[in-house]
């Protein structure tokens, strides 16, 4: 970023919202980022696992630039095609039982609404989260993040009848994942005996694979016990899928390597590669059961991001049959990375959201090395980011549109920053 554009920002911009680095981006394209100076980063970033069909998608440009032309905003007003067209293409890769949905604007808003239709509808106030999900930071989807202390700290008091139960994390446990699993199976028995009964439960909230938290996929028996406990006694299911949806993991949502399936999905980051998109969907039974007017939104379900969200829907069908190869690679490489860099401690994901955690002293945290890594990929003209409680854990998170070359370039320089940090 140019230092004048970093004082005009100064000036004019809350410092509540953090940036990563100081990089004036001018341009974009598939994998690649333009600076102002005409330097080219490959971008890893993908801007939070948005652009998940690559920067300026041709097809996607193609469709909001027309949509523009015709009409941009309705705030419900009247009907228009782009909404019932996207509504349509996505539900086509939701599970057999998402019967309907609607649109928002952002991850946090949809989460609140999801919460507000649980409630709504099941006529119950529990919330049941899980430790190290990350929901949002609004007022109200805070309340659900515990991902890191700091979103939630000045806050109090959040919302009630919220409780929290433990996500497995096996490697920051010390534990196997079928002890990670009994463990957190047992602290959930816990609750439901000593804090809240299942009868009073509206939802589980959960993320398939954390985010925020530190990119630890949920083991497929805890997922089963929940749907199983669910199921038992009314409580719905919520899967946020608003990281892991639309064939991050290599599949269209998450749901689908557990072979089970959520009674309500949120959804958002990549459904429109970009434009400002979420959504909540659910079965038709739940969505009947929400009475007109309980819920609204003005900007929700723009016609142009709609248009994009339909063509990103048909992008993102032709790259998501070559993502398992691509991770398959990813992954071989990463393993074999660990077994020379000490500061590799675990490797974990599906698909392309792969996390890997920095340690040092055997199993202790190293922010420090993630702090190194970024600025040395940087250098390198390489973007990543990080993520879990102690900022050590590189969230690896290419486009899916991303060539094997260009894999490999990027994993080439995270390998040459390791050898770097560690003979300093």
């Amino acid at each position: 970023m140019s230092s004048s554009l970093v004082e005009r920002h100064k000036k004019v911009y809350a410092p509540v919202i953090t940036w990563d680095s100081d990089i004036e981006v001018v341009s974009a394209e598939g994998a690649w980022v333009t600076d102002v100076e005409g330097e080219r980063y490959l971008d890893f970033a993908c801007g939070i696992s948005v652009v998940n069909a690559g920067h300026n998608h041709p097809a996607i440009v193609a469709a909001a630039k027309d949509q523009l032309d015709k009409v941009w905003h309705a705030g419900g007003a009247f009907r228009y095609d782009s909404l019932v067209t996207a509504a349509e293409k996505v539900l086509s890769v939701t599970p057999p039982t998402i019967d309907r949905l609607f649109f928002m604007n952002s991850g946090a808003e949809a989460v609140e609404a999801s919460m507000k239709m649980a409630r709504k509808v099941t006529g119950r106030q529990g919330i049941v989260t899980f430790r190290g999900g990350f929901h949002g930071r609004t007022m109200g989807s805070v309340t659900y993040t515990t991902s890191k202390a700091k979103y939630r700290e000045g806050y109090h008091p959040l919302l009630p009848s919220t409780f929290v139960t433990p996500f497995p994390h096996p490697f920051r446990w010390g534990m196997t994942e079928e002890q990670a699993t009994d463990h957190a199976l047992m602290e959930l028995d816990l609750m439901l005996k000593h804090e809240i009964s299942p009868h009073e439960i509206a939802a589980f909230l959960i993320e398939p694979v954390q985010g925020e938290g530190g990119y630890y996929p949920a083991p497929v028996r805890f997922m089963k016990r929940l749907r199983d406990i669910c199921t038992e006694h009314g409580i719905l299911l919520v899967f946020d899928e608003i990281q892991t949806g639309f064939g991050r993991t290599g599949k269209w949502f998450a749901s689908e390597h557990y072979g089970i399936e959520p009674d309500v999905l949120v959804l958002g980051k990549a459904i429109a590669n970009g434009l400002p998109l979420s959504a909540v969907a659910s079965r038709d039974d739940l969505m009947s059961q929400w009475a007109p007017g309980s819920h609204g939104t003005t900007f929700g379900g723009n016609p142009v991001a709609c248009a994009a969200a339909a063509a990103t829907v048909d992008v993102l069908a032709g790259l998501l049959p070559g993502v398992p190869a691509l991770s398959k690679h990813a992954f071989t490489r990463f393993h074999e990375m660990k077994k020379k860099h000490p500061t590799i401690g675990d490797i974990r994901g599906y698909g392309l959201m792969i996390g890997i955690e920095l340690i040092k002293g055997g199993t202790e945290p190293d922010p420090d090395a993630y702090t190194f890594l970024a600025g040395h990929a940087r250098d390198h003209r390489l973007l990543i980011l990080d993520c879990g409680p102690y900022a050590n854990v590189i969230r690896f998170i290419p486009p899916l549109s991303v060539t094997l070359a260009e894999l490999d370039q990027g994993i080439d320089v995270i390998d040459a920053a390791l050898t770097a940090y560690e003979q300093r």
